[in-house]
């Protein structure tokens, strides 16, 4: 099966994407709930979720499930990953032309 893109990229589109615009470039439901990001649940429609800065991972506590900006790209769009990350290359931070494809 061959490899459409780098482990690198990969890394940096999981991990360097911040949710708050990720979330309004997708135009999708968020807001700041004490002090802390909350997204509408793309699978199960509840406000019961969180970003945790720290990790950059987004959680649904109502469904348990866990989300990076990958994944909820996906989601929120119902698309496949190369298509996700293809979405996503244009909003990482410039690094030494990390953010092409392989």
């Amino acid at each position: 099966m061959p490899r459409y893109f780098t482990d690198e990229l990969l890394r940096r589109l999981r991990n360097e994407i911040r949710w708050q615009p990720l979330l309004a470039q997708l135009d999708w439901p968020h807001k700041q709930r004490d002090g802390q990001l909350a997204f509408l649940c793309p699978r199960c429609h509840e406000y019961r979720t969180a970003v945790n800065p720290r990790t950059n991972l987004g959680r649904c506590f109502h469904c348990e499930t866990n989300f990076n900006p990958i994944e909820i790209t996906m989601a929120v769009h119902e698309s496949d990953f190369v298509t996700a990350v293809r979405y996503l290359i244009p909003m990482l931070p410039e690094e030494d032309g990390l953010n092409e494809q392989s």
